[in-house]
């Protein structure tokens, strides 16, 4: 199967947003923006990601509401407010016994209570169920992605596939045309001798013949691009990562292209290696998005 590296996917699961998005990339690079409430997740989310991508540059958001599961009640500490109060008795008593006149219990009011540090508690916070929340949804939004590019490396593959029968064609059409076309040579060879009045060694043009045919002998590009055609093909059928090696396929097959193009005696050949080029440079800028 054939994976993209381009997708897109957002998902909501209760309180939890996650949007995530892949681009090509020669690695794998990940970027995560998570609260700083939730930072303790990241490692955890890091390696599940690693473990379903290889390749693509990912960038993952997660939005969070839990305050929603938190109750608007105030909570008190009762243990620490009569420790307060038992410490502003106390305090009373010793002014009372120095002769105070304004004793500090009648200037304290039940809101300087509940302002005193540790009278109101926070409402305790199950940090273990909210990652584990987070981390549910997160496999659930990546599941998505992975049937994206999924689908997209698809299409991609078709397309791949479809410029493969485009290049082939051409090639066949190239192969067909080398007989005609050493034909061709020889034959003007020998009419411009003629009209030249020359007259030549017949063992000696038949080396300069051979000469020029092995110098414009384009069979062994011809063959190589057959080669490098059926590879493609074959390396599309694997199950495993398959980006890097259709890159270095489309590297040589641009190759045996340009070889084909500074060989070329023959205008018609020369038109065929420019369109195999555009045909290659096509499948190579779809090549760079498949894993």
């Amino acid at each position: 199967m054939t994976n993209s590296m381009t997708a897109f996917t957002r998902i909501e699961s209760g309180n939890i947003s996650w949007e995530i998005r892949s681009v090509n990339h020669r690695y794998l690079d990940t970027t995560f923006k998570i609260p700083e409430t939730c930072r303790t997740v990241e490692p955890e989310l890091r390696t599940i990601l690693r473990n379903r991508l290889s390749r693509g540059k990912v960038d993952c958001f997660i939005r969070v509401n839990f305050d929603a599961d938190v109750s608007n009640d105030l909570v008190i500490d009762e243990i620490q407010l009569r420790k307060l109060k038992t410490a502003i008795e106390q305090t009373n008593n010793i002014l009372a016994d120095s002769g105070s006149d304004n004793p500090i219990g009648q200037t304290v009011s039940v809101l300087d209570l509940l302002k005193w540090p540790g009278v109101l508690k926070d409402q305790e916070v199950d940090q273990s169920a909210r990652n584990k929340q987070i981390i549910a949804s997160f496999k659930t939004a990546l599941d998505s992605l992975v049937a994206m590019r999924q689908r997209e490396g698809a299409e991609l593959e078709k397309i791949i596939l479809s410029k493969l029968d485009q290049l082939e064609a051409i090639v066949q059409t190239v192969r067909a045309d080398v007989p005609v076309i050493t034909l061709s040579q020889k034959q003007k060879i020998e009419a411009r001798l003629t009209e030249l009045k020359v007259d030549v060694d017949k063992g000696r043009l038949e080396q300069e013949l051979v000469y020029l045919a092995q110098k414009s002998d384009i069979a062994e590009e011809i063959d190589r691009l057959d080669t490098h055609i059926e590879e493609v093909r074959r390396t599309l059928q694997q199950s495993k990562a398959k980006g890097r090696r259709l890159d270095f396929l489309m590297q040589e097959l641009n190759r045996e292209a340009n070889t084909l193009s500074s060989k070329a005696v023959a205008a018609n050949t020369s038109i065929q290696s420019v369109e195999l080029k555009v045909i290659i440079e096509q499948m190579r800028e779809q090549v760079q998005n498949i894993v």
